[in-house]
């Protein structure tokens, strides 16, 4: 679970198999130093906050 200064677990991977990208619903790879879930194929990376995928186009940072 948490620790006393309310650091989020790691994203369960069970998770990670059913999402899918919003833009294109192709897959995701999760990048842990960052906390984000990244599709390649439309080029965005969607934060992790709190432990929680959010996964709207709008949060979702540009990638080069």
């Amino acid at each position: 679970m948490s620790d006393a200064f309310h650091t989020p677990p790691s994203v369960d991977p069970r998770l990670l198999e059913v999402l899918v990208c919003p833009v294109t619903r192709g897959k995701l790879t999760y990048d842990r130093e960052r906390q984000e879930l990244v599709s390649k194929g439309a080029k965005l990376a969607f934060p992790i906050r709190d432990g929680v995928p959010i996964m709207l186009p709008e949060e979702a940072r540009a990638l080069d």
